[in-house]
């Protein structure tokens, strides 16, 4: 038994965040049926870099899925999916608002259809404000709430996230309102309208920045937050052979035992000393990084109890012997692919654990199936396929 039994949720979402957040519910078990357009399917099926013919990033975030494909601008196809809303938990979308309306789908209509029904939606900056039909992608969220301003080194100029945060955030954010409708519903026994942005989502994951603004009406420049280089004990450093390691020891108690294993406990009072007292606690710092190599730092430092992690490679991360031991990689058989590897379900339950039961589906594999538990039957099928329907 997993977390969502029983949970059926329509996908009509595309691209990198509908997929994640549409996932994770496919990981704790929801029947997520990914409707697709019958001419390609979701995008991110033909994006590089790709595995065997697939994009590699789509089967990294379509597992647990299956695929119907659906003409939605055809009143069939509309009329079929209104069936399918009838016997749905969840109708989640990740279109510009107003889409659903103009395709007559909106959500007064499926409620009509399914008074239990929830609706989510997704989208760059909500369904109001002045920015709500705006195009835009991760880095444009994340510059319009301050955050690319703020993200490089004092010496350097803004530069982009390694991840997208206001994507892979914003589906986050996506799942637990749906999962939180989900709750409300059996208290109520009435479904609503749940709304997630990915701008939103970047302005909620502001409090460290917005700390000191609020506090007192200064906003930092870039390598001034205390979480984003402003502290010398809380930073990125090179090694002799040119690579690098952090130090997070952000409490004394770390700071202290760092310090020790080094013989330089007479550094601790900079740390919580003056502006320039933490300029020379910086260059000390770097200067004590810069004469070992990062293996000698890992050896040196792996029985002191202080905050401090190499800095992996992607190929090292994905190989350290943690993220084997807690299954944050996984695989699973794709039928044309063969074994194709996973992130692995990030969430552990103890009664009811996520797990890997679908790998990403091909575009309509499920059509017939999906189809058949709404009555339809392989002649009628037949004859949606011949008008481009399904």
């Amino acid at each position: 038994m997993t977390a969502l039994d029983g949970l059926r949720i329509l996908d009509l979402s595309r691209l990198l965040p509908g997929s994640f957040c549409t996932q994770l519910l496919g990981d704790l078990g929801a029947d997520v049926v990914k409707i697709e357009h019958p001419d390609g399917g979701d995008p991110g099926r033909h994006f590089e870099p790709k595995q065997g013919d697939v994009g590699a990033v789509f089967l990294l975030t379509n597992r647990n899925k299956r695929s119907l494909t659906l003409n939605l601008k055809a009143p069939e196809g509309q009329a079929l999916f209104l069936q399918l809303v009838e016997s749905a938990d969840v109708v989640f979308e990740s279109f510009r608002p107003g889409v659903m309306d103009r395709l007559g789908l909106c959500y007064e209509t499926l409620c009509a259809a399914n008074p239990r029904l929830i609706y989510a939606t997704l989208s760059g900056f909500g369904q109001d404000g002045p920015y709500r039909d705006r195009p835009g992608h991760d880095l444009n969220y994340l510059a319009l709430a301050g955050i690319i301003g703020l993200n490089g080194s004092r010496d350097s100029g803004p530069v982009p996230p390694a991840v997208q945060v206001a994507d892979l955030g914003g589906a986050s954010l996506a799942t637990i309102g749906i999962l939180g409708a989900v709750v409300a519903r059996h208290k109520t026994g009435r479904g609503q309208r749940v709304d997630a942005s990915l701008f939103g989502s970047a302005i909620a994951w502001l409090p460290t920045l917005a700390a000191s603004l609020f506090a007192d009406g200064r906003s930092p420049a870039r390598g001034e937050p205390p979480l984003a280089g402003g502290l010398p004990q809380y930073n990125v450093y090179a090694t002799r052979d040119g690579r690098h390691v952090t130090l997070g020891a952000l409490e004394p108690k770390f700071l202290q035992a760092f310090l020790a294993r080094v013989g330089r406990v007479e550094l601790l009072p900079l740390a919580s000393g003056t502006a320039e007292q933490r300029t020379a606690l910086r260059a000390e710092l770097e200067a004590l990084f810069g004469s070992r190599t990062q293996a000698e730092w890992e050896a040196l430092l792996a029985d002191v109890d202080t905050c401090f992690a190499p800095v992996r490679t992607l190929r090292e991360a994905l190989d350290d012997p943690h993220v084997r031991a807690n299954g944050l990689i996984s695989e699973v058989v794709h039928p044309r692919l063969g074994p194709i590897p996973q992130l692995g379900v990030p969430l552990a339950f103890s009664d009811t654990p996520g797990r890997i039961r679908r790998p990403p589906p091909e575009l309509g594999e499920h059509t017939a199936e999906v189809l058949a538990e709404v009555g339809v039957d392989a002649a009628r099928l037949a004859e949606l396929r011949a008008r481009a329907v399904v």
